[in-house]
C-alpha cells in the first residue's frame, strides 16, 4: 500500500510543497534584510558579526542540514556522509566555516531526538568551534537558537561551550580601492509561512512529518537538476540588485543560485549567446542539456540582464545524498558541491566560479 501511494501521491506532494511551502512578501523581505543590515553594521555583535577579510582568508557556507532523527522523515539521513567528508576536509584546510540556519529541523523533530542521532555531526563542528572559526546563523526550522531561554544551556550539551547565535553576518573585503560587503542571513525572513507563524511550524511537526514519514519521501530534488530561480529568490535578488556594493548570499529555499543565476538558467543565457554567434554545435550541446532538465512544452524564459549579486546555497539535504555550498577563497567565490555519486567516495566538485573584484558595482 505505502509503495502504491508514494508513486501515486509523489509527483503532487513535491509540486504542492514547492507552490505553498512558502508565501514570500516583497515589502516584508526588503525592509527584514535592509533593518538587519543596518543594525549589524551600527551594533557589530548584536544580531550578526563583521568580518574584516583579505583573499587569503577562506570561508565555507553550508546550510539547510534540517538534521532529524534518522526516520523516513529525515531529510539529512542520505546526505551525512558527504556532509562529514566536506567538514573534515574544510576543517583540515583551515577554513571558517558559516552555517546558514536549518541545521537542526526543530520543527518536525525534538531536540532530545537530534541531539541522540547527530553526535558525529555535531562532532565534526565542534573542530571549527575549537578553532574558533564556526558561525551559527539561526533560520526558521532551528529558531529555537535565539528565542528559547534554554539555548544556551543545550548547546553547551552539545558543544561543550554556549556559543553565540546570530541572524546574520558581514564578510567586508577591499578590492580595487573599495568594499565589497558580503552580506549572509538564513533568507526566511518576509515568508510569511516561516517568518514566526505558528501554524507552518504545527502544520509541518503534525501533519507534513508523519505523513512524509509514512510515504518515505524526500522533496529536495538532486543538487544540480535546478529549474528558474523560485520566487523567493527573485524577491531576494530584487532587493541586492538595488544596493551598493552588496553581495547577498542565503539559504532558506534549497535552490542553488550562482552570480543571480540557476543552472538552467544560466544554460539559457548560453543558448542565447550561442544562438547570437551562430555556434551551432554549442546551441546543438546546450539544448540536449537543456531538455535534461525540463519538460515537453515548456518555454524558454525571457531574461533581462541579470546583475551578480545574489547566491544561494542550496542545502545539504538533497535526495540523491548530495550537498551544495559556497566557498570564498584566493578572490574567488564558488558554488560546489559534494557527492558519492559518480565515484561511489565523496568527492568535492566546483560547480561554479567567479571573482569577488567581478561584483563590484
Amino acid at each position: 500500500m505505502r509503495k502504491f501511494l508514494k508513486k501515486l501521491l509523489s509527483d503532487w506532494v513535491i509540486r504542492m510543497s514547492n507552490k505553498f511551502g512558502s508565501r514570500p512578501n516583497r515589502k516584508r523581505i526588503h525592509s527584514a534584510l535592509t533593518k538587519l543590515f543596518r543594525t549589524i553594521n551600527k551594533e557589530p555583535g548584536k544580531r550578526g558579526l563583521i568580518f574584516e577579510i583579505n583573499e587569503k582568508d577562506k570561508f565555507v557556507i553550508l546550510s539547510d542540514q534540517h538534521k532529524g532523527a534518522r526516520d523516513y522523515a529525515d531529510d539529512f539521513m542520505f546526505s551525512e556522509n558527504n556532509y562529514l567528508h566536506a567538514l573534515k576536509y574544510y576543517n583540515n584546510e583551515l577554513f571558517h566555516y558559516i552555517n546558514l540556519g536549518d541545521s537542526e529541523d526543530l520543527w518536525e523533530n525534538l531536540l532530545e531526538s537530534v541531539i541522540k542521532h547527530n553526535k558525529a555531526t555535531f562532532q565534526a563542528e565542534k573542530m571549527f568551534i575549537n578553532r574558533n572559526a564556526f558561525t551559527k546563523i539561526f533560520g526558521n526550522h532551528d529558531l529555537y537558537w535565539d528565542n528559547d531561554p534554554l539555548a544556551g544551556f543545550n548547546l553547551n550539551r552539545i558543544y561543550g561551550k554556549k556559543i553565540p547565535i546570530y541572524e546574520g553576518a558581514i564578510l567586508k573585503i577591499k578590492l580595487n580601492n573599495q568594499v565589497l560587503n558580503i552580506f549572509l542571513t538564513h533568507g526566511h525572513q518576509g515568508d510569511l509561512q516561516s517568518d514566526g507563524n505558528w501554524f507552518s511550524k504545527w502544520f509541518v511537526s503534525n501533519v507534513w512529518a508523519p505523513f512524509q514519514s509514512f510515504l518515505r519521501l524526500n522533496p529536495n530534488t538532486p543538487a544540480y537538476d535546478n529549474q528558474l530561480k523560485t520566487l523567493h529568490n527573485k524577491m531576494m535578488y530584487s532587493w541586492v540588485v538595488n544596493q551598493e556594493n552588496i553581495v547577498l548570499i542565503t539559504g532558506h529555499t534549497h535552490q542553488p543560485v550562482f552570480a543571480s543565476l540557476t543552472h538552467l538558467e544560466r544554460l539559457y543565457v548560453q543558448l542565447t549567446e550561442a544562438k547570437k554567434n551562430n555556434q551551432k554545435d554549442k546551441v546543438d550541446e546546450l539544448l540536449a542539456e537543456i531538455n535534461k532538465r525540463i519538460k515537453i512544452g515548456d518555454k524558454a524564459p525571457r531574461f533581462r540582464k541579470y546583475i551578480p549579486r545574489y547566491f544561494n546555497s542550496g542545502c545539504c539535504c538533497f535526495s540523491d545524498g548530495d550537498i551544495t555550498g559556497i566557498e570564498i577563497e584566493n578572490g574567488k567565490i564558488s558554488l560546489i558541491k559534494w557527492s558519492s555519486i559518480e565515484t561511489g567516495t565523496s568527492a568535492r566538485y566546483v560547480l561554479e566560479q567567479a571573482n569577488l573584484s567581478d561584483l563590484i558595482n
